[in-house]
């Protein structure tokens, strides 16, 4: 066989691998097999939600502009005005949906809840509001959420969001609540997805919701004037102020937006450099120098850095434990420093076995 036959024998084969990995990705993305009843009921809520939400955009922005106002005048304000106190609880409940509906984010509702009650009892409301809105939206998207998120951009991609948010989880969800700008409806979506403990992210969301329920608050007891539980008369206000009013409710939205798509774009880049670093061993390396400096460390961090699936690492970790005498309380793991240059050997060998299944 010629040089160039041999070549193009070479090519064939990977243009005929090619197809076969990519009916392999969605072989796996569409095959829901190794999930519970319980888990494929929260996947359908939280695809269904996506799909609604899309319509919604489409609807804001290419059909009626003055549609997300109006609505929110007609079917929030309003009523609940007419309500007087029983409104409260149907404001609760109106903020828990809007969190389901992401292209209704809850910076309008909090505007709304300006226009209500002012910006005072507005602030403290948008904080009750904010706070069961943030809750649901984790609850529904760590129950159905992730084996979604795992089939679309990966476990590694994942597994990069679950160390930031061990690292830095209260302080990021503080920081995130208390920009105006960043949706909070995406931050409880996203702290659903990572393995973040419910007691810290509470913790975050109450205390960065107070300067952002109480800033869009006084925002919305600016925009419209009009007497204390009287409604809004739309019919009142000319087609031109209802307009403006409808693309200052539309472009923080489109804020919104702009920031979210950045925000992924930058995780999206972050997660392929730390899934790189990764699979090159540096970040096993850092485990290990971790470990000589301090002998405690998560035992997350481990299975992250040696490639492994989290129910063989949990088979492995209890045979380690009796190999070489550490202990585990509560997730963290404490080994004597003499016998850490063994435990390493162990973890080299791990890493590279895994490396090789993952090339397979």
């Amino acid at each position: 066989m010629t040089e160039n036959n041999e070549q193009a024998e070479k090519g064939k084969e990977k243009v005929e691998k090619k197809p076969s990995k990519v009916k392999s990705y969605f072989k796996n993305l569409f095959d829901f097999s190794q999930y519970d009843a319980k888990t494929i009921i929260y996947m359908i809520v939280f695809m269904f939600l996506i799909v609604i939400s899309l319509y919604l955009l489409y609807y804001i922005y290419f059909v009626d502009e003055t549609f997300l106002f109006i609505l929110v005048v007609e079917l929030f304000v309003n009523p609940i005005i007419l309500l007087g106190i029983i409104g409260i609880l149907l404001f609760l409940l109106i903020m828990a949906i809007q969190g389901l509906l992401v292209p209704i984010p809850s910076e309008i509702v909090l505007l709304a809840v300006g226009m209500i009650w002012g910006w005072f009892w507005g602030g403290l409301l948008g904080v009750a509001g904010s706070m069961l809105a943030g809750l649901l939206c984790f609850y529904v998207s760590k129950k159905g959420g992730r084996p979604l998120a795992e089939k679309f951009i990966g476990i590694s991609a994942l597994e990069m969001a679950d160390d930031l948010i061990e690292k830095h989880g209260m302080v990021a969800i503080i920081l995130a609540r208390s920009v105006p700008f960043v949706s909070f409806d995406a931050i409880s979506y996203t702290a659903g997805l990572v393995d973040m403990d419910i007691k810290k992210y509470s913790i975050g969301t109450f205390i960065g919701t107070i300067p952002r329920a109480f800033f869009y608050s006084y925002l919305g007891s600016i925009l419209i004037k009009h007497e204390p539980g009287q409604t809004i008369d739309l019919e009142d206000i000319p087609l031109k102020q209802i307009e403006a009013l409808s693309q200052t409710f539309n472009m923080i939205l489109l804020v919104i937006l702009v920031v979210l798509v950045i925000v992924f774009g930058l995780y999206y880049i972050t997660g392929k450099m730390w899934e790189k670093k990764r699979l090159s061993g540096k970040y096993l390396a850092k485990i290990k120098q971790k470990m000589n400096e301090n002998p405690k460390i998560n035992v997350k961090f481990i299975r992250k850095a040696i490639l492994m699936d989290e129910e063989l690492f949990n088979k492995k970790i209890i045979e380690w434990s009796e190999k070489f005498n550490f202990e585990i309380d509560e997730g963290v793991l404490i080994i004597n420093k003499q016998t850490l240059p063994d435990f390493y050997k162990v973890l080299d060998e791990q890493f590279a076995e895994m490396n090789k299944l993952r090339e397979l």
